[in-house]
């Protein structure tokens, strides 16, 4: 993010292999410079209130984000950002921006399981294993399968970036998508896979705190080579962060 640049009307990143899943750039990170990059060229926006992703294509090479304002009325700003990269758009995002409006209305039902500390909690993914962007964050397991477990295909997992400065609201949304999809977990083989769209709500703001985040990641369906999943993030206090939907492509 911190060598992000402008270039004309986009904004350019280039991504090391440090941050790549495979030919492409990690979903979660394509995903946050496209949030990056709406902030850079909407500094006045209100704060996010939805996102929704299509992973169209590989993100590799040079990366460029576009950003284009579809609309703005009073309180709310919606966004379109395309982030290209050497194969053609990888990337398309639509991004919804709300101002805070007074209400008499005050409504919340998404508790946080109790569990451990994270600290007090076994890795769920072996140090140097899995993808190479996996190695950017730290998982602890407190429940559910794991991957090619033949378990139950839900994940609830504590997670965080290894990077402290990592705190922003794009750096929640790159965390958000770290988990793999739970329905790795009743694979009886490996196999390949690939998130093709992800719809997520922003209920709260990056808190600053040591970074502690409580995931749950479940798979409603997984049948004819595509999973749909319901995400949930909370803060180390309980506090609902984002909540989320990905369609996934199951090739097994």
């Amino acid at each position: 993010m911190d060598a992000l640049r402008i270039d004309g009307e986009a904004v350019v990143a280039t991504v090391g292999d440090d941050w790549k899943q495979g030919r492409t750039t990690y979903g979660g990170l394509s995903a946050a410079l496209c949030l990056e990059a709406a902030a850079r060229r909407l500094p006045a926006a209100p704060p996010l209130r939805s996102a929704q992703f299509a992973f169209v294509g590989p993100a590799a090479g040079e990366l460029s984000a576009k950003v284009e304002v579809l609309r703005q009325g009073k309180s709310a700003l919606f966004a379109s950002v395309d982030l290209t990269g050497e194969g053609g758009l990888a990337t398309r995002g639509v991004l919804t921006f709300g101002a805070e409006r007074a209400s008499k209305l005050s409504h919340l039902d998404l508790p946080a399981p109790e569990t451990p500390a994270p600290e007090a909690c076994e890795l769920f993914i072996p140090e140097g294993a899995g993808p190479a962007f996996a190695r950017q964050f730290e998982f602890r397991y407190v429940a559910g399968g794991r991957p090619l477990s033949g378990g139950p295909p839900d994940f609830l997992v504590w997670i965080r970036h290894r990077d402290p400065a990592a705190r922003s609201l794009a750096a929640m949304v790159a965390l958000a998508d770290a988990l793999p999809p739970p329905a790795l977990s009743v694979f009886d083989q490996f196999a390949p896979i690939s998130t093709m769209t992800w719809s997520m709500d922003v209920l709260g703001a990056a808190p600053e705190d040591d970074g502690w985040r409580l995931m749950s990641s479940r798979a409603e369906t997984i049948r004819e080579g595509y999973s749909a999943q319901a995400m949930t993030l909370w803060s180390r206090d309980g506090t609902p962060l984002i909540a989320a939907r990905q369609t996934v492509a199951v090739f097994l």
